[in-house]
């Protein structure tokens, strides 16, 4: 259904926009002053440098837009550069979306040579003959292709006994891990020389969430009897965000923090693959309120709900029987300051 009408309790921005998104070209540009923060919504695509975590560059950002409030969606190990989808404001609240998405990389294993941490930041822990052609590469292959299982690697966040595994590692234990179901949708390998005396794997994958791109680049090697560690790793898309939508981190301590603000996404980016429903003003007062409406909807797991008249998301929903039940809800006060961050998107450009 749909009719004329602000969500009921969500006040409309009113009052000098600027009061609320205030720009200041000296604030919050020096390192070491004191910045005020601000209410900021959306979702910022990043394209995190090398040898940074994850954390460390949603923190950068976070500090760079004054916000308030933020959240990465899955972490980035500092070896691997690429998308890193920044969640503000309300976009928090469906970041997990993120973490269930699909992914992609291309990588570099380095055949030959192991670490403990089954890429370049770790301990050299074997060395072994490369006797590999581009024969044995292909056989290996469907090995690695369709629903495969894999074990964890110590060095990771994974979480045993409400303890991370890098912990364990790091106190030089080893612990029993379970393999984990994970899907390679498609993988392409090439062998490469690497000098005058070495050779590696590139690899390109697709594959399904909890994937680990350094375990499988070692058993790729331990397949090719010579073993492999990563030297290079890189996301190029998780979900239907790729690389070249995203903004680096040296090109965004250059902006103005108007052109900052610019590059944040809407709220509902992260829910592209969610079935849009429309409610007047009486019935979205009452979906916010956490209240079910009924109409004449096909059953849906994935329902992203809008008010109309301003055109404003208010959450997620799922309908079962004719009925629109709540999930994830905004508050009236995050629908009102993203209706501002918009206006003074469009005021500004």
């Amino acid at each position: 259904m749909s009719m004329a009408g602000s969500p009921q309790g969500a006040q409309a921005p009113s009052g000098d926009l600027d009061a609320t998104f205030e720009v200041s070209r000296e604030q919050g540009t020096q390192r070491g002053k004191k910045i005020t923060r601000r209410p900021v919504h959306g979702v910022l695509l990043l394209d995190k440098p090398l040898g940074w975590s994850s954390n460390d560059a949603l923190q950068k950002v976070k500090w760079l837009l004054r916000a308030e409030k933020a959240g990465h969606t899955g972490t980035l190990d500092p070896l691997a550069t690429g998308v890193l989808p920044l969640c503000f404001g309300a976009a928090t609240k469906f970041s997990q979306l993120q973490l269930e998405a699909d992914k992609e990389y291309a990588a570099t294993a380095l055949l030959g040579t192991r670490t403990s941490t089954g890429d370049a930041e770790g301990d050299v822990i074997e060395v072994r003959t490369v006797q590999v052609t581009p024969q044995d590469v292909a056989q290996v292959a469907p090995q690695f292709s369709g629903p495969i299982l894999q074990t964890p690697p110590m060095y990771s966040a994974l979480k045993k006994d409400g303890k991370a595994l890098y912990a364990y590692a790091r106190a030089g234990l080893e612990v029993e891990r379970e393999p984990r179901a994970v899907t390679i949708y498609a993988l392409n390998m090439e062998l490469v020389p690497v000098g005058s005396a070495q050779t590696a794997i590139n690899l390109i994958v697709k594959c399904s969430k909890g994937t680990y791109i350094r375990t499988l680049g070692e058993d790729i090697g331990q397949a090719l009897g010579c073993g492999a560690h990563l030297t290079m790793l890189r996301r190029t898309a998780t979900g239907h965000f790729g690389v070249a939508q995203c903004v680096t981190l040296e090109a965004l301590e250059a902006m103005s923090e108007e052109d900052r603000l610019a590059c944040l996404l809407p709220v509902d980016v992260l829910l592209e693959r969610h079935t849009p429903v429309t409610l007047d003003a009486e019935n979205a007062g009452r979906f916010l309120s956490g209240m079910r409406r009924r109409g004449n909807w096909p059953d849906r797991e994935d329902v992203a709900v809008y008010a109309t008249q301003p055109h404003a998301l208010l959450g997620t929903a799922h309908t079962r029987a004719g009925e629109l039940i709540p999930g994830r809800l905004l508050s009236p006060l995050e629908i009102a300051q993203s209706q501002t961050q918009q206006a003074w998107k469009q005021k500004a450009a």
